[in-house]
């Protein structure tokens, strides 16, 4: 490592949760319950996709693709959580910091995208289901998917870049559990105005632009579902989207909990920060598999074993 007032670092500290070694323990088997739910979860969501012809359609190749980046974006976070917590050590080496960020960044934008993309193939569903096979054609699906990576990829690659021409002073340590942008760009002692006018530029349109995407497209769906005569129908319609909802008002409550406690102490940001990345994962596979007739006799086939069907 250099010295002087400004250095190249060659590893961070990363502060966690607890500096009581007492309550090590227990974290470490909490955290590792938490991931191996997360990642078997989605898994079998995956399985069940590929396994069952009848799960070859637009709105499950969407949820493969969710279960996929939410498997990877947790995997980015907890397993080095875990060997810090087994271990007794809070270091992560520079590389590996900026590969953490960038790898969280690449699928957290995913996940955004993907969600957009499942609200509007509800959409055209609901409100226009004579043509749907029409516009939510394989060409259609895969090119709104690989978008969704190209953009997501695209900038977390730019920040990293920029994030590797930073410099850092005598702070090294990371409040939090994870290398988050914001976080090392707060202990940097170089110029971030760049870092920072890109963080908050597309942090907004992320914010704004998906999620009004979802609204429209949820207004126009109730709107449509008003429309239908019976009851019947009405709760046919809405049981096709309900899963997907239930997964959007996760996501973007614990991410709005993410901002909010980001002015908060950082054990606060912390634990909203574990909310969304460990949390919300964890619990699409649950909200899908339970509310999902198609998803359940899939795990059916995969388990061996009578799974309740109603």
């Amino acid at each position: 490592m250099e010295t002087g007032n400004q250095t190249r670092l060659s590893y961070f500290i990363l502060q966690g949760f607890s500096q009581d070694s007492e309550n090590q323990p227990i974290l470490f088997c909490l955290f590792l319950f938490m991931y191996l739910i997360t990642v078997l979860g989605n898994l079998l969501i995956i399985l069940a996709i590929t396994s069952d012809s009848h799960l070859h359609t637009p709105m499950y190749f969407f949820l493969y693709n969710l279960s996929l980046a939410d498997i990877c974006f947790t995997s980015t976070t907890m397993p080095k959580m875990l060997v810090n917590i087994q271990t007794q050590s809070k270091a992560i080496t520079y590389a590996g910091c900026i590969t953490q960020m960038c790898f969280f960044m690449v699928f957290g934008i995913t996940d955004i995208f993907l969600l957009t993309i499942m609200a509007y193939d509800r959409f055209v569903a609901i409100c226009h289901p004579l043509h749907y096979t029409l516009i939510m054609n394989p060409r259609l699906c895969g090119l709104l998917v690989l978008m969704s990576w190209f953009i997501s990829i695209t900038y977390s690659l730019t920040q990293s870049l920029l994030t590797l021409r930073l410099s850092f002073c005598t702070n090294w340590e990371i409040s939090h559990f994870s290398c988050e942008l914001a976080q090392v760009l707060t202990i940097a002692c170089s110029n971030t105005l760049t870092s920072y006018i890109l963080l908050y530029m597309v942090t907004s349109l992320l914010g704004i632009v998906p999620f009004s995407g979802i609204l429209f497209s949820y207004v126009r769906i109730v709107s449509s579902i008003l429309r239908i005569p019976s009851a019947d129908g009405k709760y046919k319609a809405f049981s096709t989207c309900g899963s997907h909802l239930s997964t959007v008002s996760l996501f973007y409550g614990t991410g709005f909990g993410v901002y909010i406690s980001s002015y908060a102490p950082s054990w606060r940001s912390m634990i909203a920060s574990l909310m969304y990345t460990v949390v919300t994962p964890m619990l699409n596979p649950f909200i899908y598999s339970l509310r999902n007739r198609d998803i359940k006799r899939a795990l059916q086939k995969i388990l061996g074993r009578k799974l309740y069907v109603p």
